[in-house]
């Protein structure tokens, strides 16, 4: 099943936008095992998602064990959950190669996230996965987003020229675009720019992101292709024996929020 069709398929059933960002930080923990920390997040929230979105670094932080935690995460996740590889990888194209057939055939995610920067062969190995979804930073969340992202060439700002590249690269119709909550205006443009693209916009929640406006913009014109990711407000909600069950309200009032913002 390809990548969007699975997404759809579950945010419908579950009348849901969220993505929940399993990044645990065992220093935020109530305890110091992962994989149950992780199952017990899963479990408490599984009808609550579109989407879960392991971020590598906090696995690979955990040294070599880190990488059996990963894989043991993501054996917990139904199947009908589409699973995203936040990795940012971006490399020449020998090396993306290996780095598309190690999260996509070895770790078996549905979706990835690349960094745009090398170009398109740098890209083209993980988009040649056609039934994988590949999220091309665009206008990322982070504050030094505007060092680069903002520069102009022939008048256009750079996460412009991304989006636009990004659309004559999506031959397979598996390309997405991470653009951040925390810049409103510019997701607007995104989006009007691939209005049927499936955007990855994290930012909400502790970064300060405006839910209201995130969802306006980022929605296409059916309320859909658009995945907002939330991960420490969510994962870390409680730090009592209580976190799987204050992490479910608090996944579920935010699924609500969002789907309030959808009638207006």
């Amino acid at each position: 099943m390809r990548f969007i069709d699975k997404l759809l398929n579950m945010s419908r059933q579950n009348s849901s936008l969220l993505c929940i960002g399993l990044d645990p930080d065992p220093e935020l923990m109530p305890g110091r095992d992962v994989v149950q920390f992780n199952r017990a997040i899963i479990e408490a929230t599984g009808d609550l998602v579109c989407a879960y979105k392991p971020n590598l670094a906090f696995y690979e932080a955990l040294g070599s064990a880190g990488l059996s935690i990963l894989e043991e995460t993501v054996k917990h996740i139904p199947g009908d959950v589409p699973v995203i590889a936040d990795a940012k990888r971006g490399d020449i194209a020998n090396t993306a190669k290996a780095y598309a057939r190690a999260l996509f055939s070895v770790f078996g995610f549905d979706a990835a996230t690349v960094s745009p920067y090398l170009g398109h062969d740098s890209i083209e190995p993980f988009v040649g996965y056609r039934d994988k979804g590949v999220f091309i930073l665009c206008r990322t969340s982070n504050r030094g987003a505007r060092d680069f992202q903002d520069l102009r060439t022939d008048g256009q700002p750079l996460y412009e020229i991304v989006a636009r590249k990004a659309g004559e690269w999506d031959v397979h119709g598996n390309i997405g675009l991470v653009v951040g909550a925390t810049y409103p205006e510019e997701l607007k443009k995104v989006r009007s720019m691939c209005p049927e693209m499936c955007l990855l916009i994290p930012g909400i929640g502790t970064q300060g992101g405006d839910l209201a406006s995130a969802v306006r913009y980022g929605v296409d014109a059916r309320g859909e292709r658009a995945i907002f990711n939330v991960s420490r407000q969510i994962l870390y909600a409680s730090k009592g024996e209580d976190f799987a069950g204050v992490a479910r309200e608090t996944a579920d009032r935010i699924r609500r929020q969002i789907n309030s913002h959808l009638t207006r």
